[in-house]
C-alpha cells in the first residue's frame, strides 16, 4: 500500500502545482521479513527506473512520521482511498494529517498548497486545529516545536480567512490549538529561550 503525501497528494485534492517528485509511505503486507525485503528491493528498483524515465523522484518510506520532528500521529489511520495498480493500493493521506508536514516546513510554496487544498476540500478550521494541536503535543520536545507552533498561529491568524471566509475567527480557533497541544498563549515549551527573537525560517511573497 501507497500512502501519497506532499505536492503529489495536493496535486490530487485538486490545488494543481507542477512537482517532480512524490513523498509517500510504502507498506507490504507480509508478517516475512525475507518477503518484505524482496518486495522493497523490487519496488526501489523499479522506482529508480521510473526517475531515470521520467526524472520524476521517488522519496518513500516504510514510516513517514521518521522523516519530520513533529509526529504525524495515527496518520495510518487516516488515509482516503484513490486508485489501485495491480496489488498495490493507493491511498491519500487526509488533508489535516497532510498538512502537519507542510506547516511543519512552511515555505511559500507549502502555504500556498495548503491554502488551496485546505479550501478545495472544505476542511473545518477546528478540525485542522485539532490535529495539528495533537500533532505538537505527541511530538518529542525540541527547538523545532517551539517553530512549529509559531509557524502555526501565523498561518491560522494570516490565512484563514483566505480558505473559510470572513466569517472566520482566529481568536478561537487558536485557542482550540493551544488546549489541543495543552499549551496557553504565552507559555513557554523547551527550545523557546534558543529561539527567542528569532523570525520563523520561511519565505514571503
Amino acid at each position: 500500500m501507497i500512502i501519497l503525501t506532499g505536492a503529489g497528494a495536493g496535486a490530487l485534492y485538486g490545488k494543481i502545482r507542477a512537482t517532480m517528485d512524490l513523498d509517500f509511505a510504502l507498506k507490504f503486507k507480509t508478517s516475512s521479513a525475507k518477503k518484505k525485503e524482496r518486495l522493497w528491493t523490487e519496488f526501489s528498483k523499479a522506482a529508480h527506473e521510473v526517475t531515470v524515465r521520467l526524472g520524476i523522484a521517488a522519496h518513500f518510506a516504510e514510516d513517514i512520521d521518521r522523516w519530520s520532528s513533529i509526529s504525524y500521529l495515527d496518520y495510518e489511520k487516516h488515509t482516503l482511498p484513490f486508485k489501485r495498480f495491480g496489488f498495490i493500493k493507493v491511498r491519500l493521506l487526509e488533508p489535516p494529517y497532510w498538512a502537519i508536514g507542510k506547516l511543519a516546513r512552511y515555505l511559500d510554496p507549502d502555504i500556498r498548497d495548503v491554502v488551496g487544498v485546505m479550501k478545495k476540500t472544505q476542511t473545518r478550521p477546528q478540525t485542522l486545529a485539532t490535529v495539528l494541536g495533537r500533532a505538537l503535543k505527541q511530538s518529542p520536545r525540541s527547538t523545532a516545536c517551539e517553530l512549529f507552533r509559531r509557524q502555526v498561529e501565523d498561518f491560522l491568524t494570516r490565512y484563514g480567512r483566505k480558505i473559510w471566509g470572513k466569517e472566520y475567527h482566529a481568536p478561537e480557533t487558536l485557542r482550540l490549538f493551544h488546549r489541543q497541544a495543552r499549551l496557553l498563549p504565552g507559555i513557554d515549551i523547551p527550545g523557546r529561550e534558543i529561539l527567542a527573537g528569532r523570525p520563523a525560517h520561511f519565505q514571503r511573497d
